[in-house]
């Protein structure tokens, strides 16, 4: 990679990471499906005119239906469930929890698509679960917060937004692969904000929510979502997908640095370790390092 491509990982890294602590501001004064609603309709409209400019409207209205489900299970469930994890876990721990989307994304391609995985990828699913059960029995209290979200429900959340994730990636894989990946983002964007227009009205907050909360909530949507897609799609470009999937190990660093240095939040030695261990399952999950050929 050029050090070029290493500063957009950063970056990405970064804004990825601060999603989480944008959604942690955001989610007690919109609540989850507004803030995933806005969320995605700010990104949606940023994309859309992205592509609009682009001239590459075409293949988003060839494909607008398949599109759009991926926008459901892809943006606007995962959005939900992350928004509920944020009201009674930090940012990091969430984060700790999406970086397990790789095993989620193997486990499914083996299940459901017969794709083969090779033995250490087998043992990186192992581990990588292994990790994720160890941090969830560390932190899965059953008392629930003013939200009336308890830790194991928020963490529960957090597992099947990943398992979404890696749903999502194996459809878009197989049925989407034509597709390019602007037009990809900016209709999935769209189908998530038009599926989620419905609840948030529903559950729109009686008291408009506070200066700081839509200014968490816009950037949520500008910078963590719009741009962080033009960043990703523009990495894998330069640097290839293997390299721009880097991004998940860096993430979590990333959303643990923010919320300790805004929010206060603080982590635990066994949550480092865990970590450790879900992140190391997850890189031999991936085939990462690549077997050298002969």
């Amino acid at each position: 990679m050029k050090s070029s491509d290493i500063g957009e990982l950063v970056l990405l890294a970064a804004l990825w990471g601060a999603s989480f602590l944008f959604m942690r501001m955001g989610a007690a004064e919109f609540g989850p499906a507004p803030l995933a609603a806005v969320r995605c309709g700010v990104a949606a409209a940023l994309l859309l005119a992205l592509l609009a400019a682009r001239g590459e409207l075409a293949p988003l209205r060839a494909d607008w239906r398949r599109v759009g489900a991926v926008g459901l299970t892809n943006s606007a469930l995962p959005f939900l469930c992350f928004g509920v994890a944020a009201l009674a876990i930090e940012a990091g721990l969430s984060a700790i929890f999406n970086a397990a989307t790789p095993l989620w994304t193997a486990f499914i391609a083996a299940l459901l698509w017969r794709e083969r995985l090779a033995g250490l990828r087998w043992l990186g699913l192992i581990i990588g679960l292994a990790g994720v059960v160890w941090l969830a029995w560390d932190r899965a209290g059953l008392k629930a917060g003013s939200h009336g979200v308890s830790p194991a429900m928020a963490i529960g959340a957090c597992l099947l937004a990943t398992a979404l994730y890696g749903w999502s990636a194996n459809y878009a894989k197989r049925r989407l692969a034509h597709v390019p990946p602007m037009a990809l983002a900016a209709g999935s964007q769209s189908g998530a904000a038009l599926a989620l227009v419905i609840p948030a009205g529903l559950t729109w907050p009686a008291n408009n929510p506070g200066t700081s909360a839509w200014l968490a909530t816009i950037a949520l949507a500008v910078l963590c979502t719009a741009l962080a897609y033009i960043l990703y799609f523009r990495l894998i470009a330069h640097a290839g997908a293997t390299n721009a999937s880097a991004v998940t190990f860096l993430i979590p660093a990333f959303a643990v640095g923010w919320g300790w240095l805004f929010l206060d939040e603080t982590i635990s030695v066994t949550v480092v370790a865990a970590c450790g261990v879900i992140l190391a399952g997850t890189s031999l999950a991936m085939g990462l390092p690549p077997r050298r050929s002969a």
